[in-house]
């Protein structure tokens, strides 16, 4: 009898979700295996690639099903594959970019059931203005969103549908796919709505937390969440509005490559002070350091991955150096070579580097 009631009681409570179900590990355990993996990576001295959007749409292509421009110059996947949620908030069930809901999750399942690794980031709609994420006509946006709570309610909303689309990521036994979070990113310039000039560090560090918040309440852990600043004068500014390391995983930084007098010069400065100073964030909170977007968009330089992104990536201790997509909608916005440019022998050359893990590589750090 008593036999009978402990496992009424077990079936009750799987029911409800107070256990997990049998075999199937806590998200929150893949999410620090994932941690684990991407430490092992940045002590061992290399960087796992990683490229944005890489399986949805490339130079000449969109939504086949097993394309990719890294795979077709190289032979090899990224080892991390770039997702942005441009988009979500509208419930169309396409990102800004036509990439289906649907189809994101069936990619990021297949590229984790390579061994790869899935990141995240969010160009988020203007809660206040339902503009773009760089609308800044509000002006303070922020502010205007808490002190309103019809706005409040909307951005809350909001962050639960990226929530819920990252909860719903899972792989063919149905468990949850860990992924890199990177929300409110470059928010150190003034380009979005979340920028420094357009809230203060309270209101900043409040939406982060809010977010984490709404993750929380819904049960979605299976996060590994992505700090990222842009733009900033010194390490004080990097770590001002830096939401606590109850909230942080990674410290990354953006950085892009760009056409100007003294090119690599100007670009080796602004990453000793932006990469720096992750990596020494990163140091002094016991987190994980990484490039979380570069690139030299279009790529005149036929040379630029081995002459100017290599020699710099060998300088610092990150886990990863993610570059952004390739849009087939314009000649002028790429950033890796695809079969027929210019730079692919480079390419190539980059990805044979010891220091430099795609797919093959990185799938060996388990």
């Amino acid at each position: 009898m008593r036999f009978r009631f402990w496992i009424a009681l077990i079936i009750v409570a799987l029911g409800i979700g107070v256990l997990p179900a049998w075999g199937q590990k806590p998200a929150d355990a893949e999410a620090r295996r994932l941690l684990r993996r991407l430490e092992a990576v940045e002590r061992s001295g290399r960087v796992a690639f990683g490229h944005m959007d890489d399986l949805s749409f490339g130079r000449y292509w969109k939504h086949d099903a097993d394309s990719s421009d890294v795979l077709s110059a190289t032979g090899d996947y990224p080892a991390i594959v770039g997702w942005d949620f441009i988009g979500i908030e509208e419930g169309t069930g396409h990102t800004s970019y036509w990439v289906w809901f649907d189809e994101m999750r069936q990619k990021v399942a297949a590229h984790h059931g390579r061994g790869g690794v899935n990141t995240v980031s969010w160009h988020c709609a203007n809660p206040a203005t339902h503009g773009s994420s760089k609308d800044l006509a509000d002006g303070m946006t922020l502010r205007r969103v808490f002190a309103n709570q019809a706005l409040t309610d909307t951005l809350v909303k909001w962050i639960g549908l990226a929530a819920d689309m990252i909860g719903s990521f899972r792989d063919a036994d149905g468990n949850r796919i860990p992924v890199l979070f990177r929300p409110w990113h470059e928010h150190t310039g003034g380009w979005f709505w979340w920028g420094k000039n357009q809230c203060t560090k309270e209101e900043y560090v409040r939406l982060w937390r809010l977010t984490r918040e709404v993750f929380d309440r819904k049960g979605v852990d299976n996060v590994v969440w992505v700090y990222s600043p842009d733009t900033i004068e010194d390490y004080a500014d990097y770590i001002e509005r830096y939401p606590g390391d109850a909230y942080v995983d990674v410290m990354g930084c953006d950085l892009y490559y760009c056409t100007e007098p003294e090119a690599d010069s100007k670009f080796n400065d602004r990453l000793a002070l932006r990469l720096g100073s992750a990596v020494r964030a990163a140091r002094e909170h016991g987190k994980i350091a990484a490039l979380t977007e570069t690139g030299y968009i279009a790529l005149p330089d036929a040379n630029w991955f081995t002459r100017s992104l290599l020699p710099q990536l060998k300088k610092y201790k990150i886990a990863y150096a993610l570059v952004w997509h390739n849009c087939y909608e314009s000649d002028k916005m790429f950033c890796t070579p695809y079969p027929g440019h210019p730079g692919t022998a480079d390419f190539r050359k980059f990805a044979k580097n010891k220091r430099v893990l795609f797919l093959k590589d990185f799938k060996k750090f388990k």
